[in-house]
């Protein structure tokens, strides 16, 4: 049985829908745990608009957008993250416009606390989730191919998003420990389509990350997303696809609330999948992290996914999800664990 020293994920991990009012806007957390969110990813839904990417280490007024190279950019769409969601301030299209239908997805870290840590060479500035499994760091790279940076996890991360933020450079998202085709140097582009490459350098330990050396990575002002799973919690892993509607079934131990897939061998989007936007199986609406699309269910044909009590199923042939023999990765996040640490399980949709 998949037991978990997470009982409620919703304490560490929140998916939210709102509609925009063109002013103040404080969007109240509906999950069973009050939650002050620490990572906030937001997307609008029924329009074509940027994704936004906020963080309590950098600050409720700095964001960076997926989908982009462009170097960090400041301005209030926040007021603030709150005991249990987050206010907007602003009534800009992509935010908070009068009518506007929205997505968040929300990660606690530390609830803005940071420390310094010395672990690598290079000092960084930690956020650390460690029930979770959940870091944010920032540090100033040099572009040396020994240096090591400090996670603060106490387990090598899965995987680690990188953005250098005072520049204009590619998102990297080092996946090396899911074991694709490559080994432990592979790495995706999150606001590009390519499949995974091999980068020499990366290094990770339960302390530190060694980033390759190059500019995206490991130069000016860095900013990292670091995640391990955690059993019942999270998951990050790889499928192959079958080429069938009936696809692969994805154990992850719990019944996911939010799900992201990217094809690692070969070009394709990054799907992203969760639990409120349809409310029931199948799930076919669709939102990509390379792109500034709004929602559709015609990016991909058919069905795409079911999500069950203990994993995820692939009901789509479509080569963005599952075509015959390509290798795809995951993250996925959990709605609730498949069994508890007490023994209650998990209910179907």
């Amino acid at each position: 049985m998949a037991y978990t020293n997470i009982d409620d994920p919703s304490a560490h991990f929140q998916v939210e829908l709102y509609t925009g009012n063109s002013s103040t806007n404080t969007i109240t957390f509906s999950g069973n745990s009050n939650m002050k969110p620490d990572l906030v990813w937001n997307k609008r839904r029924d329009v074509g608009y940027s994704h936004r990417l906020w963080d309590s280490s950098r600050g409720v007024t700095k964001y960076v957008a997926s989908e982009s190279t462009v170097a960090e950019a400041t301005f209030g769409y926040v007021s603030s993250f709150n005991t249990d969601g987050i206010t907007f301030g602003n009534n800009d299209q992509s935010v908070n416009v009068s009518g506007g239908s929205y997505v968040l997805w929300n990660w606690k870290a530390n609830g803005g606390s940071t420390s310094s840590n010395t672990a690598g060479n290079i000092t960084s500035t930690v956020q650390v989730n460690s029930t979770s499994g959940f870091s944010i760091v920032t540090w100033t790279g040099n572009e040396n191919s020994s240096a090591t940076v400090g996670h603060g996890l106490g387990v090598k991360p899965d995987m680690v998003f990188f953005k250098r933020r005072n520049a204009t450079y590619n998102w990297v998202v080092y996946c090396g420990q899911l074991g694709i085709v490559g080994g432990n140097n592979m790495f995706a582009y999150l606001n590009l389509t390519n499949a995974a490459e091999q980068g020499a350098g990366f290094n990770f330990t339960s302390t530190t990350i060694t980033p390759t050396n190059g500019a995206p990575t490991n130069s000016g002002l860095m900013l990292a997303y670091c995640f391990v799973a955690k059993q019942g919690y999270s998951k990050f892993g790889k499928y192959v696809g079958n080429g069938n509607a009936n696809g692969a079934f994805v154990y992850t131990g719990f019944k996911p609330a939010l799900v992201i897939t990217k094809p690692s061998s070969a070009v394709g989007s990054w799907s992203i999948y969760d639990h409120k936007r349809t409310g029931y199986n199948t799930i076919d609406v669709w939102l990509r992290a390379n792109g500034t699309d709004a929602e559709s269910t015609s990016a991909i044909s058919g069905p795409d996914i079911d999500i069950l009590s203990n994993g995820f199923k692939l009901r789509s042939a479509d080569n963005t999800l599952n075509a015959n023999g390509t290798t795809y990765i995951y993250m996925a996040f959990a709605e609730n664990p498949f069994v508890t640490s007490t023994g209650v399980p998990a209910c179907a949709r």
